[in-house]
Parts: structure tokens; C-alpha cells; sequence
């Protein structure tokens, strides 16, 4: 009965090391991509703010009443970006994701893009109307996938596709926090901030500045979509960092446990075995 527990745990224990290293690795790899994910966050970012604080100055003009890209309309049909991850095994990154998905949905009549393969089966599990699955992994878009993307939603909102679009993605806030969020991409809100005054008035804009801010438009949202991609890219590894972490130290604190038992186990193997042999030179 002991020697096949002791085989038993032991079996246990070679599994569960085996998991260790597997999850350790995985923990390893995480680490490595998120160190790239950082640096292109860190590049990213004044690129796609300057970008839309110029849209916002050529607003200053007087534009927004005559763009299609700024006037307030009706909504009868929203679009959402919706950006989850390409695997699991990342804690509770894509399902916090999901959640806050329908909160925002919520009463609304809507279309989704989801980019990753996970949003793309949660989506077509439930019935929603998907406009394309060309973004099956979110670790394999461009930057130029994202202004073809943007030229793409531009022209559907201009046709009247939809009335309103929205970006749900997860924010890295920091290693251990990544917080789920959306931005609205259309229509515009180009009010420049107070306290923020614009040179824009002063510089010359040729052909026209109502036609440099329609043309300029698509570029801006291209450049908020691939910020919300690279931001999702790294909470989504920092996420699978933290599991896998997690993963591995649990797999320690059993496999610590697991030879415990197995000490106890072989110890009263051992003390029975010198029990039996006393016994019977007693006998004799």
C-alpha cells in the first residue's frame, strides 16, 4: 500500500516539474516580448499624440462643421474595434476584456472588427456582426495594416455604414496592472484643450485646410488604432507574465509539498520494513 502511494506521488511530482518548466518558459518568453512591447509603446506614443493635437489645431479653423468626420449625428448602428489577445494562458487579461466589451455594447446596435484570435472565436461564438477576421493575430499587425484599416472604417463611416466608432483595448498601466478601456475615433472631438494655445492659425495651409483635414483624418485614426494595438500587445504579455509567474510558483509550493509526503511515506516504508525484520528474528 506505501510503495505504491510512494509511486504515486512520485508520478505526481515528475508531472508537475514538467508543467514548471513548461510554465517557466513561458514566463521567460513573455519577458522577452514584453521588453520589445515596451520599447514600441514608448516610440509610439508622441507619434500618434502630435498627430491628433494637429488635427485638433486645424480645427481651431472653423472645419469641424463642414467634415463628415465631425458632425454629431443620429446613432442607429455602432462600430467597435474590439483588440483581445491571440492565446490564453494569460490570467484574466481577455476575459476582463470581454466584459467590459458588453458593458460598453450594452443597448446598442453594433458591428465589431475584432483583431486577435481569441476576439474573433468569443465574437463568432455569440452571433455578432463581424466586418472582417483578416486580424487573426494581433502580434503580426503592421502599422500599415492599421492605416489600411483606417482607410477602410473612414469610408464606411463616410457611406453611412455605421454612425459612431469605437476602439476597446487594455491599457498598460503598469507590470502588474493593465486596465481594460475604449476611445471613441469617430466623430471627431477636436476641441483643443485649455490652456493649450495653437500656433495653427499662423501657418499656411495648402490646398486648403478643410481638404488637408479630411486627408489627414484616416493617418490620425491609424495612428490612435496602432497605438491601441501596441498597448493591448504589451498588457496581454505582461498579463501572461504575471500567470505564468504565478503558475510557477504554485507548481514549486506542491512539488515541496508532494516530496513531503514522499519523505513521510518512504520514512514508514523504511520503519515497517525493520519492524517485519525484527519480528521475525524474534521468531526464530
Amino acid at each position: 500500500m506505501t510503495t505504491a502511494s510512494m509511486k504515486e506521488i512520485n508520478l505526481r511530482i515528475k508531472s508537475i516539474t514538467g508543467t514548471k518548466q513548461i510554465t517557466k518558459a513561458m514566463e521567460l518568453v513573455a519577458i522577452s516580448k514584453l521588453t520589445k512591447a515596451m520599447d514600441r509603446i514608448t516610440k509610439c506614443r508622441p507619434y500618434y499624440t502630435e498627430l491628433y493635437s494637429q488635427i485638433s489645431g486645424i480645427s481651431e479653423l472653423g472645419l469641424p462643421e463642414e467634415s463628415v468626420y465631425c458632425q454629431d449625428r443620429e446613432v442607429k448602428k455602432s462600430c467597435i474595434i474590439a483588440i483581445a489577445g491571440d492565446r490564453g494562458l494569460a490570467g484574466g487579461y481577455n476575459s476582463n476584456l470581454f466584459k467590459y466589451f458588453e458593458s460598453e455594447a450594452e443597448g446598442k446596435q453594433i458591428c465589431v472588427l475584432p483583431m486577435g484570435k481569441k476576439a474573433i472565436e468569443h465574437f463568432s461564438r455569440r452571433g455578432y456582426e463581424i466586418l472582417s477576421e483578416s486580424y487573426q493575430s494581433v502580434e503580426d499587425v503592421d502599422v500599415g495594416d492599421c492605416f489600411e484599416l483606417s482607410r477602410m472604417l473612414t469610408q464606411l463611416y463616410s457611406d453611412g455604414a455605421f454612425d459612431e466608432l469605437y476602439v476597446v483595448y487594455t491599457t498598460f498601466v503598469s507590470m502588474l496592472s493593465q486596465t481594460p478601456a475604449s476611445l471613441k475615433l469617430l466623430p471627431l472631438d477636436v476641441t483643443s484643450p485649455k490652456g493649450e494655445p495653437s500656433d495653427i492659425g499662423y501657418t499656411l495651409i495648402e490646398p486648403s485646410p478643410a481638404a488637408v483635414f479630411d486627408s489627414i483624418v484616416p493617418s490620425g485614426l491609424a495612428g490612435l488604432i496602432w497605438g491601441a494595438v501596441c498597448e493591448s500587445r504589451a498588457s496581454e504579455l505582461a498579463a501572461r507574465r504575471i500567470a505564468m509567474e504565478n503558475a510557477t510558483s504554485n507548481a514549486e509550493e506542491i512539488i515541496s509539498d508532494l516530496r513531503l509526503k514522499y519523505n513521510k511515506a518512504r520514512k514508514s516504508s523504511i520503519t515497517q520494513q525493520i519492524t517485519e525484520i525484527v519480528s521475525g528474528a524474534q521468531a526464530e
